[in-house]
C-alpha cells in the first residue's frame, strides 16, 4: 500500500510502510549506509507528515517482516493484546503522540497500554517526537524490577559497575570493581565483559564476583557477559550465576548471527530461575541491544535501524528481564555518526523500551573514531536522568580498557547522584551509608587516604594477599 503527502505543490509518495518509516527517521548514518534514508529534510518532513496521519492499527495489518519467515515478527503478532490496545486503537500516529503528552497518559495508563503496543507503533511515534517529547513521555513510565536490589523506582538512578580487564585478570577485575564500589557504582549489577568466552573463564569470573559480593555483603547482583550457551553450561555445573546475559536484535536472522533464537533464550531463563538465587517475583535476564546491529549483520529486511532496534525489545520483553540496555554509540559512526545522532538515538531507544514496558538502561558511549566527545555524553546523561532512565554503565575514567570505547566514568554517576538528585537503589543506598562510603545525605565521604573498614577487608581477596 502506498502512502503520500503534498508539500507546496510537490507530491511525495512512499510505496510501502517500510519506506515510509525509513524516510521519516531523523538523519543517521546507518540508514544512509543502507540506502534507506530520506533524500533531504523536505522529503523527511513529508514522510513524517504522512506517518503522523497513519492509523496506528495499520501496523497490525501490514507486517514489515513476514511472520512466516521471521520468529520475531511471529512473536510480536502472537503477543499483541487487543484489549490493552483498545483505548488508542482509533488514533493516528500523530494523535497518539498528542495523547502520550497529555495528562491522560499517566503511569497507570501507560502500564496498562504496554501489552497492546507493538515495536513498530512506538518506533513510528518516536520519529515525530522532538527530544523534549521523548524525555517527557518516558519520565511518566517507571518500570521497576528486582533481584537483591530494586531497580527503576521513580527519582532513582542505578549503575552497572563494569570492571572489564584486557586479559580477564582476577586481580584487575577485583581492583576495578572495588574502585567502582568506592564511587558508589554497582547497584544494578557488577558485570564483566569477558575477553574470552570459555567455560572455565566464565565460571572463574562469576565465582570471583560471588566471593566479592559475599565478603562485602553488598546488595547487588553480578553477571559475566559471556554467551548465553556458556551460561547454560556453567549453570549445569553449579556455578553461582545471578543474571544470564545475551545481546539480542530485531530479526531472526540477526539473532542467528548472535548464535541465539527464542528457544535458547527460554532455556537460559528457565535454567537461571531453577538455581533459586533470585527472590520470588524477581528477574534473572539481562539483555543488550544497539541501533545498527541488524544492519551490520545484513539482517534488516530493508527496515530502518531504529525500528529494528525497537523490534529487539519484543525479544527482551518476552523474558521479563531485570535489565535491558542499548549500547547506543558502541557500534560506531557507520551507524550513528556524531554526538547529535547518538543523543537522539539514546533518547529514542529509552522512550521505545519504556513504552513497551522494559526496564531500560543506556550505555552512554561512543567509539574513538566517532564525531563525538565527553560533552555529548554529559548532555545525554543529563537528559536521560530527566527521562527517568533505570540505569547507566560506568567504568574507571570513562575509558573501557578491554572494549576500547568511551563510556561514562564512576565520577559521572556521582554527578548524577549529588547534582541531579538521583540516589541509587534503596538497598544499595543503605549499604553505602552503612559501610561509610556515603554520608547521611548520600554524598561521598571525604577522602582520608584509607579504605572504609568493610572494603579494606575485601583487599584480602586479591591474589597474593592473605585470606
Amino acid at each position: 500500500m502506498a502512502y503520500a503527502t503534498t508539500i507546496e505543490g510537490t507530491r511525495f509518495t512512499f510505496p510501502d510502510l517500510r519506506r515510509l518509516l525509513a524516510k521519516a527517521t531523523p538523519e543517521r548514518s546507518g540508514d544512509q549506509l543502507a540506502g534507506l534514508c530520506a533524500d533531504g529534510p523536505v522529503e523527511r518532513l513529508a514522510a513524517q507528515i504522512a506517518l503522523a496521519d497513519l492509523p496506528l492499527k495499520t501496523f497490525l495489518a501490514e507486517e514489515l517482516i513476514p511472520s512466516e519467515e521471521d520468529e520475531v515478527s511471529d512473536l510480536i503478532a502472537r503477543r499483541h493484546d487487543a484489549a490493552a490496545f483498545a483505548p488508542v486503537s482509533s488514533l493516528t500516529v500523530g494523535a497518539f503522540r498528542e495523547w502520550l503528552l497529555s495528562p491522560a497518559a499517566d503511569a497507570r495508563a501507560l502500564a496498562a497500554l504496554a501489552p497492546g503496543l507493538t515495536p513498530e507503533m512506538v518506533a513510528a511515534v518516536s520519529k515525530i517526537c522532538r527530544l523534549q517529547d521523548l524525555v517527557a513521555v518516558a519520565a511518566k513510565r517507571p518500570v521497576v524490577t528486582r533481584f537483591r536490589s530494586t531497580i527503576g523506582l521513580p527519582g532513582r538512578l542505578a549503575t552497572r559497575n563494569q570492571p572489564n580487564h584486557p586479559t580477564d585478570s582476577s586481580e584487575g577485575i577485583l581492583i576495578s570493581a572495588l574502585d567502582g564500589l568506592l564511587m558508589g557504582s554497582g547497584d544494578a549489577v557488577i558485570g564483566v565483559n569477558p575477553a574470552t568466552d570459555s567455560l572455565p573463564d566464565y565460571i572463574r569470573i562469576v565465582e570471583l564476583l560471588e566471593t566479592l559480593r559475599l565478603r562485602l555483603d553488598v546488595p547487588t547482583q553480578h553477571c559475566c557477559l559471556g554467551h548465553v550457551t556458556v551460561a547454560i553450561e556453567a549453570i549445569a555445573k553449579g556455578a553461582p550465576v545471578d543474571l544470564v546475559f545475551q545481546s539480542v536484535a530485531g530479526s531472526q536472522k540477526a539473532n542467528a548471527g548472535f548464535g541465539v533464537d527464542l528457544a535458547v533464550l527460554r532455556e537460559a531463563s528457565e535454567a537461571a530461575r531453577a538455581l533459586g538465587r533470585c527472590p520470588a517475583g524477581g528477574q534473572v535476564m539481562y539483555f543488550e541491544t544497539g541501533q545498527g546491529s541488524a544492519l551490520s549483520a545484513d539482517a534488516h529486511w530493508g527496515v530502518d535501524q531504529q525500528t529494528m532496534e525497537a523490534r529487539a525489545y519484543a525479544v527482551a520483553r518476552e523474558f521479563d528481564p531485570l535489565l535491558v540496555n542499548t549500547v547506543v554509540g558502541f557500534i560506531g559512526p557507520e551507524y550513528l555518526y556524531n554526538g547529535k545522532q547518538i543523543i537522539r538515538a539514546g533518547l529514542e531507544d529509552h522512550f521505545c523500551g519504556k513504552l513497551l514496558g522494559l526496564p531500560m538502561g543506556v550505555d552512554v558511549c561512543y567509539t574513538n573514531h566517532a564525531d563525538a566527545d565527553g560533552e555529548d555524553m554529559d548532555a545525554l546523561l543529563t537528559l536521560l536522568c530527566a527521562a527517568g532512565v533505570n540505569f547507566v554503565i560506568t567504568v574507571p575514567g570513562a575509558d573501557d580498557v578491554m572494549l576500547n570505547y568511551q563510556s561514562l566514568s564512576h565520577h559521572d554517576a556521582v554527578f548524577a547522584r549529588e547534582t541531579l538528585g538521583r540516589p541509587p537503589a534503596p538497598e544499595f543506598e543503605a549499604w553505602l551509608r552503612d559501610v561509610r562510603i556515603t554520608d547521611a545525605q548520600g554524598r561521598l565521604t571525604s577522602a582520608t587516604g584509607e579504605l572504609p573498614p568493610a572494603l579494606a577487608a575485601a583487599t584480602r581477596l586479591l591474589p597474593g594477599r592473605a585470606a
